[in-house]
């Protein structure tokens, strides 16, 4: 097998019960966004695009959907021979059960897969963000900081900065605090839920961490802040494009809002960044000649024969 320099690990497990009947019988990045789209599309697209060519895909709620929907990745082009689309359900426990227990344990139960491509880098990613990112980018800044973890990071309204992990950083983008959720933020300077680690700094992480019978097994809430303890070289990588945590009712209706908007991100016409999608095997859309359309977006297999506004 063919060593891969980077291998993404891609956490789509979460039940997102904030989001409501939304998720009653699929897995959040299973969720539909802005018509064809799910919100999963955004991060397998995001792998494509940056040419990451090993991706795992650890699932455990309602699985069934988005396992159906992933298949072999071909949709994203990630059914390459050299690496290509994984779907990693959690191991049987006789102590846990089938389940994950926590971010950082759902990377460690599937360590073994890391180890059998033995990457230098390894990306940890979320399946329920909505966003357009160049990994190569962040990956080329982890590098110039011979960084051993960089966290990308993007500032976000003061009033949310408490449903985010928060960092302070030095002159250098050096982290020097990380809180998960602080009920009083010190800054509004937030996590996206995008890591890159050296796979020799994650390995010892994750081992010291599974070894740990207090730990919540987090990432966010364990394995950074002690990374940081243990004076390691964490670095903060500034994203400047658009993002969104779809976590939540208001959050979820306000970015299908704002995709509407002129120059957003989400442009299907874009030659440099394509977002795909394996809804695309649906039909075209209808717009019937007595139709009138006013600032709406008009999904495949749509039929307008009246006013849409």
């Amino acid at each position: 097998m063919k060593k891969q320099e980077c291998v993404a690990m891609l956490l789509a497990g979460g039940q997102g019960s904030r989001l409501g009947g939304l998720t009653r019988i699929r897995a959040k990045p299973a969720v539909s966004f802005c018509g064809k789209y799910r919100i999963i599309d955004f991060t397998l697209s995001n792998c494509s695009n940056s040419q990451i060519n090993t991706v795992g895909v650890l699932i455990q709620y309602k699985p069934f959907l988005l396992n159906s929907y992933i298949d072999l990745g071909s949709a994203w082009d990630l059914d390459n021979p050299s690496g290509g689309m994984h779907i990693l359900p959690p191991f049987l426990s006789e102590t846990k059960g089938s389940w994950y227990n926590g971010t950082a344990n759902a990377v460690y139960q599937n360590y073994e897969f890391i180890d059998f491509y033995d990457p230098e880098y390894v990306i940890i990613l979320s399946g329920d963000h909505v966003y357009r990112m160049d990994y190569t980018l962040m990956l080329k800044f982890h590098k110039e900081k011979n960084s051993e973890i960089t966290i990308a990071t993007i500032k976000v309204p003061w009033e949310e900065a408490s449903r985010f992990g928060i960092l302070t950083v030095d002159d250098d983008e050096r982290i020097t605090k990380f809180t998960e959720k602080p009920s009083q933020p010190d800054s509004n300077l937030a996590s996206m839920g995008v890591y890159i680690f050296n796979w020799s700094t994650l390995k010892q992480a994750l081992i010291s961490d599974a070894g740990d019978p207090q730990s919540h097994n987090d990432f966010g809430q364990n394995i950074i802040p002690q990374q940081l303890n243990q004076a390691k070289r964490v670095y903060a990588y500034r994203f400047q494009g658009y993002w969104r945590d779809v976590g939540t009712i208001e959050s979820y209706y306000q970015a299908n809002m704002e995709s509407l908007r002129e120059g957003h991100f989400l442009n299907i016409f874009d030659p440099k960044f394509r977002i795909f999608s394996n809804e695309d095997i649906l039909p075209p859309h209808f717009v019937g000649s007595t139709a009138k359309i006013e600032n709406s977006l008009i999904c495949n297999g749509c039929i307008v024969h009246g006013m849409a506004r």
